[in-house]
């Protein structure tokens, strides 16, 4: 759930935040019962404020009598540095990587215990992909998460391994296994996932390295057959990711 507290003792701030903080890949169409049951609020509370922001453009309301998000904050949230710089960087890369492999490339930045996708290509006839721009996925369950968690500070990896949650019956969970991939990973410079984090999708991504080659973030490209040898898919995307971090702002980190 979103949120659990009542109205008293809130600001107006945080209860629009927590009205829009009910919205999630999850959850992208609600109902204003929906909306009030997840940002904690009273329903006639979530009613004026969900009518301010929909005044304003930040929620559009569906045919269906549900709302969604608006362009509003969309325009707003590609002015974040994440999207902004490296995105406008990325985009070309991963152009040119689908052209090249015609599968599924996406980029991703390390958000806490999860991969941030904010940026993606889709292949006409690859696998079925959960990843969408602004999507979280954890980290021990995707390759490019996997190599995000083997460059990232201990205390992280610590709790990503302490207890991964099973998504798929293929996902890893053992935490000494997760270890060795990501021992591998560090050492072989990309990571590979099969159907860890959905069904019939097998995927391998690298590290994007900023100037001063710290990881930023990393580049996957997802395949919807095994018999696909993804390490022949390595050369091209370190060639993309080379390509990112030289065109990215001197000292870029994500914000």
């Amino acid at each position: 759930m979103a949120g659990n507290s009542g109205e008293a003792g809130t600001s107006v701030a945080s209860r629009l935040l927590a009205v829009l903080a009910a919205f999630d890949a999850g959850h992208q169409r609600l109902q204003l019962s929906q909306i009030a049951r997840r940002a904690g609020l009273p329903l006639a509370t979530a009613h004026r404020l969900v009518g301010e922001l929909h005044a304003w453009g930040g929620l559009v309301r569906a045919e269906d009598g549900r709302y969604e998000i608006g362009r509003r904050l969309w325009d707003v949230g590609i002015l974040a540095a994440v999207q902004r710089d490296l995105r406008e960087a990325a985009l070309p890369y991963l152009q040119d990587v689908h052209a090249t492999t015609g599968e599924t490339v996406h980029l991703a930045v390390r958000d806490g215990l999860h991969a941030l996708y904010v940026e993606r290509v889709v292949g006409r006839a690859s696998a079925r992909v959960l990843s969408r721009t602004g999507t979280r996925l954890p980290l021990h369950a995707t390759a490019v998460g996997k190599v995000l968690l083997a460059d990232a500070p201990d205390e992280v990896a610590r709790a990503a391994l302490a207890a991964p949650a099973r998504v798929t019956a293929w996902t890893i969970t053992e935490p000494g296994r997760l270890a060795r991939e990501l021992h591998q990973a560090r050492r072989r410079g990309f990571a590979r996932t099969a159907q860890e984090l959905t069904p019939g999708a097998w995927s391998v991504a690298v590290p994007v390295r900023a100037p001063d080659a710290v990881v930023v973030a990393a580049l996957g490209v997802v395949v919807a057959s095994p018999a696909r040898d993804l390490a022949r898919l390595v050369p091209v995307l370190r060639i993309a990711a080379s390509g990112i971090g030289r065109a990215l702002p001197p000292g870029w980190r994500p914000a």
